[in-house]
């Protein structure tokens, strides 16, 4: 690794934290939260057959297609996969891909449990289901046949930051001649995918790199620090189960915990846990951006 990053701390005490702490901006899952759903409904579904499909409610933010229960009922679930922040249950005949919105959690319960009222969706494998919670409706469940990798949602994406194909030459040569912000550049679904506001501004932080710092300036080894602080701040994350944003949840209906390992994000006016600097808050672009002024300094 390039540089040196601020060591993981350690988990506190496994206790779901208290909704004032969370931030009051409603922040959406991202490339953790959905991947520890995916590790987790994978096991109990995959190589399955799909017995049933029940659609409730079909209003979500892409209305639930309503032939999209005839391609998959009788079928077996191949595999479940993830891109960027979207679930792919895939088929013999396509992939069903899932959005959770903004407040949504896709988890295994047994098939007979009563449905709540923002219960939209149930994939039933007998006696279990995965069940499509989104109290927002911004959520998708749309289908996509043969290859996903054509669908508009995806067809456009940028590497995934865990993959190969995201490293210190990609990121200098995305970034050359760019004069918006760096965390705009990690954020922007086309050049790398997953990493929504948390993520930019916690891997910004261990990276030692000012959120407003212009893109272009970057050069070989910042972004072969980024890359690798990206990289550890999602794998942290993972390993913690993701974060608590107001509703989510993992497949199993556990919260995250990944939140209690914050530097910086929704930190304003607490001391910055390596120099004790007061953690500040702007907003760029419309999102609220955490930093701290002594180990973020601008070049």
């Amino acid at each position: 690794m390039v540089g040196r990053s601020p060591p993981l701390l350690q988990p506190v005490a496994r206790l779901r934290p208290h909704a004032a702490s969370l931030s009051d901006s409603a922040p959406m899952p991202e490339l953790p939260e959905v991947e520890t759903t995916c590790r987790g409904i994978r096991p109990h579904v995959q190589g399955r057959r799909l017995t049933r499909m029940v659609v409730r409610n079909p209003r979500l933010r892409v209305p639930v297609a309503a032939e999209l229960p005839t391609h998959v009922e009788g079928g077996t679930l191949e595999a479940v996969d993830r891109r960027a922040k979207y679930l792919l249950l895939r088929f013999a005949a396509g992939t069903v891909i899932v959005h959770l919105g903004m407040s949504g959690s896709l988890r295994l319960v047994a098939a007979a449990e009563p449905a709540g009222a923002h219960d939209h969706v149930d994939f039933v494998f007998a006696e279990q289901a995965l069940r499509l919670r989104d109290p927002r409706r911004f959520g998708m469940v749309v289908w996509q046949p043969a290859s996903a990798a054509v669908h508009p949602l995806l067809a456009s994406l940028g590497p995934e930051p865990l993959g190969d194909d995201f490293d210190a030459a990609y990121l200098l040569r995305v970034t050359r001649g760019l004069r918006a912000p760096i965390k705009h550049v990690l954020m922007d679904s086309r050049k790398l995918v997953g990493v929504g506001n948390i993520y930019a501004s916690e891997s910004l932080f261990r990276a030692r790199i000012h959120p407003l710092e212009p893109a272009g300036l970057l050069g070989p080894r910042r972004c072969a620090r980024l890359v690798d602080c990206v990289r550890e701040t999602l794998a942290a994350a993972i390993e913690a189960g993701g974060s608590t944003l107001r509703d989510f949840v993992g497949g199993d209906g556990q919260p995250g915990y990944f939140q209690q390992q914050y530097f910086v994000y929704s930190r304003d006016d607490e001391p910055c846990r390596i120099c004790a600097t007061p953690v500040r808050r702007i907003v760029s672009a419309q999102r609220a951006t955490f930093y701290c002024p002594r180990c973020q300094r601008r070049s």
